[in-house]
């Protein structure tokens, strides 16, 4: 039923054509929630003001433009020794990570020494509360015989590139050889400062690259040279070696070691050929053995055995048979022993030689790569020396593959935060989250709030619609009614007074029971207004407390008598002792006397059936107000004897499966409602929410009700 009463609120936001919302319910929803949509955006604005003014720190940001050469006129052709940078796109992506390397970022970290700022060296900054509690918890661990932690400068080095990192944005220019170092700090000339440094860092790096490599190709060749003469000369030494610590290797003699070893393995597959046929042999021998002559020679498919079958019907015969086949069958058995001996012997024979021609190949790899290695060291050895003549030749003259187009300028502003984006995203924000708070709400919200709405969920007629009663205290209930006999409220308890009395034209119910799924949905208060009312027309009127369990109704009144209806039931007095007559609202009260764990056992008593009879002869009407279905079954069992059952449900309260158990409850009883009451109506939110109802709380009540 909840999932049902969900489904009746988003249909009615979505109510019209296919896949339409419903604008005036839309309306509706976030008007009566105007108060909480101001309220989010008014706290998401506050809070984005104060990040923006307040919490944010104004950052700035500055540029500078650099330019690569793809094409440099050389004096000297060093192209061999150092490359110059390509205009392809790897070269640009490559010198984009060259700009945002470690290395070069280290260097301008050492240059601005920004390991002294606590911007970028954040073990300068104030320790957070986190931080002091590390700290509290190291210097505990030193007391206790723990070693402090000594500052790790490599660390904090490292740190500070990283958030210099952060701290720069650097971008290739699209269809251009153009690149922005930008640089954004909490100092404008500090900002500055970084971006002009890393461009000058970046083109005395290049310089110094092709400087250092001109300059120490020779001295890099000549220790290279040296050390590959002294591999060449290593190498030769181990070839030597090797070939005198190991016996005589060549190819011909691993090819006769393959021949065998294929020789052996075409032998083993054949003598498994041969097993395979023999234990077939055995097997189908030993599936005969129990067999007629026949069967057992044609298997057996011996000589002998075929000799003898021929002369089966002479005397003795068969037991030479027998005794032939058994030879047969042990000869085939001893014959797959010895195959499976060979087979095993030929496979011993086998791993003997793979094991020597792999230890023959393994030394013949081995040499061949020795004889590798020691020529490959012979061609490098060469080629270093070839370079090295022609190196020592040449002295580069170089110039920087980048050049400056336009150095960093100071920023007159920040950049960031942007306050007026900030603020509009906050207000947006606060706007939507308002918006989908109050729709989530509404959606999940599955109590009544209209007639319409009860009737199409329960199937019941909705005979009442009372208003909230404005007092403050439960006494003063009552005597608002009383006072105000033109009000809302009173004109609501009149048509339900009528309602009931209507609900059964030819018998109008004299004995009338109030209850409610839950407490708190306002049952004692209509109990009471309806016997006020009842007893207001001059009828005399009996109200039973049947609620004994709370005991409600003497907050309402005073001067009722404490015996109650236990009394009576018991014997211990009589009916005329107890019941309490009430100026306030001019009806006998029958209270519900002391409290009692059984109740519903005192309900059920032929006491309490004969009660009601002799009330019914001496009372125009009698109201009984019961406990909560829910709660206790007292209510079910009361409905046996009553005339009409009147059911409360709290406006905008009570949850739809809340109501729907509590009548079944009355139907496995077999005694459905008359009728539901939506009570405690709030026609200021009721508006808001676009209902309306048959007396209206609107403008339409001018004239008509003095509240």
């Amino acid at each position: 039923m909840q999932d049902a009463t969900h489904t009746s609120r988003f249909e009615e936001l979505t109510s019209g054509t296919q896949d339409a919302i419903n604008v005036g319910a839309l309306f509706r929803t976030l008007w009566h929630g105007k108060f909480v949509l101001i309220f989010a955006t008014v706290v998401t604005l506050t809070l984005g003001g104060v990040y923006a003014y307040i919490v944010a720190t104004p950052l700035y940001s500055a540029t500078a433009v650099i330019m690569l050469n793809s094409r440099q006129e050389q004096v000297v052709d060093l192209s061999s020794v150092v490359s110059s940078i390509g205009s392809d796109t790897t070269s640009i992506n490559t010198e984009v990570e060259v700009l945002q390397s470690r290395l070069l970022l280290g260097k301008v970290v050492d240059e601005l020494d920004l390991m002294a700022d606590p911007e970028f060296n954040s073990a300068l900054r104030e320790p957070s509360r986190i931080a002091k509690i590390k700290l509290f918890a190291r210097r505990v661990l030193m007391l206790s015989g723990g070693m402090p932690e000594a500052p790790d400068l490599e660390r904090q080095h490292a740190n500070t590139i990283n958030a210099l990192l952060q701290k720069l944005t650097i971008r290739n220019i699209p269809q251009t050889l153009v690149f922005e170092i930008m640089a954004t700090t909490t100092n404008p000339r500090k900002s500055a400062k970084i971006a002009d440094t890393m461009v000058d860092l970046y083109i005395v790096s290049q310089l110094e690259t092709k400087f250092e490599a001109t300059q120490q190709a020779t001295e890099w060749m000549t220790d290279r040279v040296t050390t590959l003469q002294t591999a060449l000369e290593t190498a030769e030494e181990r070839v030597a070696t090797f070939r005198a610590n190991t016996s005589l290797i060549n190819q011909e003699t691993l090819s006769g070691l393959e021949v065998q070893i294929k020789e052996t393995r075409d032998r083993i597959a054949s003598m498994q050929e041969s097993l395979s046929s023999t234990r077939v042999r055995l097997e189908r021998l030993r599936g005969v053995e129990g067999a007629s002559v026949e069967d057992r020679a044609q298997v057996a498919d011996d000589q002998q055995l075929n000799q003898l079958l021929s002369r089966i019907d002479q005397p003795n015969i068969t037991d030479a048979f027998d005794r032939r086949f058994n030879q047969v069958l042990i000869q085939t058995e001893a014959d797959l022993t010895r195959l499976e001996r060979q087979r095993a012997s030929l496979q011993s024979s086998l791993a003997v030689l793979e094991d020597q021609a792999k230890d023959q190949g393994a030394d013949l790899i081995t040499l061949q790569q020795l004889n590798r290695e020691a020529e490959a060291s012979r061609i490098l050895y060469e080629y270093f020396l070839t370079r090295l003549k022609e190196t020592s030749a040449q002295e580069g003259v170089q110039q920087a593959d980048s050049r400056i187009i336009s150095p960093a300028v100071v920023p007159g502003g920040a950049s960031s935060p942007r306050k007026a984006l900030i603020l509009a995203a906050s207000m947006l924000f606060g706007l939507i989250a308002g918006t989908a708070f109050l729709l989530i709400r509404e959606m999940r919200n599955n109590s009544f709030r209209s007639v319409t709405e009860m009737e199409r969920e329960t199937g019941y007629p909705v005979i009442g619609q009372v208003p909230i009663i404005p007092s403050s205290r439960r006494q003063d209930t009552m005597t608002y009614l009383k006072s105000k006999p033109t009000s809302a409220a009173a004109e609501a308890i009149r048509n339900l007074r009528t309602s009931i009395m209507l609900s059964k034209i030819d018998t109008p119910p004299k004995i009338i029971m109030v209850c409610s799924s839950l407490p708190g949905e306002g049952k004692t208060t209509t109990s009471l207004a309806l016997a006020m009312n009842f007893a207001s027309m001059g009828r005399k009127t009996l109200l039973i407390e049947g609620d004994i369990r709370r005991q409600a109704i003497s907050k309402y009144i005073t001067g009722v008598s404490d015996k109650g209806i236990m009394p009576i039931l018991t014997g211990e007095t009589d009916l005329a002792s107890v019941i309490t007559h009430s100026d306030l609202i001019g009806a006998d009260v029958l209270a519900g006397g002391r409290k009692v764990t059984n109740a519903a056992d005192v309900f059920s008593s032929e006491r309490f059936a004969r009660l009601l009879l002799d009330l019914r002869e001496q009372y125009d009407f009698i109201i009984i107000d019961t406990p909560p279905v829910l709660i206790v079954p007292d209510a079910r069992i009361i409905c046996q004897h009553v005339d009409a059952t009147v059911f409360a449900v709290k406006w905008n309260s009570t949850e739809s499966e809340q109501v729907h158990a509590a009548l079944k409850e009355f139907e496995s009883a077999g005694r459905p409602v008359n009728g539901l009451v939506l009570n405690q109506i709030n026609p200021r939110s009721a508006n808001r929410y676009g209902y309306s109802y048959g007396y209206s709380y609107g403008s339409y009540n001018s004239g008509y009700y003095t509240n």
